[in-house]
């Protein structure tokens, strides 16, 4: 009998569920926002809250011991160096003096094919995402328009 059990599965067993969890929380560090469904961010939001509480328990020690544990407890569950590097020299400093809520889920309304709730995961530090208008293309579009100018002139 499940009494008691609460965990959600998502259709996957467990050893697909720990990598699927690995690379969604990976990738959130990476980019700062992944659009998944409710259920997904859900488990990802939990699994990226506590790497930022691990990282930021560990700068605050100051002792290399406890940095290096941590960083290795991060890359257990990361599996890559990159993100968890971004994870303790660039996350886990902005959040220093918060005391939890690191990430916010915004849904976004339901996938075509099967319904699926879709929702934006993402950093509280970020600009809420506007479901009416798609990002602009700032950095790609702007400067390929000014080189060709400067090699006009």
């Amino acid at each position: 009998m499940r009494h008691k059990k609460n965990s959600v599965k998502l259709g996957r067993s467990a050893e697909a569920r720990k990598a699927l969890l690995s690379s969604l929380a990976g990738s959130f560090i990476e980019e700062q926002r992944v659009t998944t469904t409710l259920q997904k961010a859900k488990l990802a939001r939990i699994e990226a809250e506590r790497l930022v509480t691990t990282a930021k328990r560990a700068l605050a020690s100051g002792k290399p011991e406890v940095m290096l544990a941590a960083k290795r407890k991060a890359l257990a569950v990361l599996r890559k160096r990159a993100p968890m590097q971004k994870l303790f020299e660039a996350i886990a400093p902005q959040y220093k003096d918060r005391q939890g809520g690191y990430t916010r889920i915004v849904k976004l309304g339901q996938r075509g094919g099967d319904g699926a709730e879709m929702v934006v995961l993402e950093w509280v530090n970020l600009a809420p995402v506007d479901k009416r208008r798609k990002p602009k293309q700032d950095a790609a579009g702007a400067g390929a328009k000014d080189e060709g100018a400067k090699k006009e002139t």
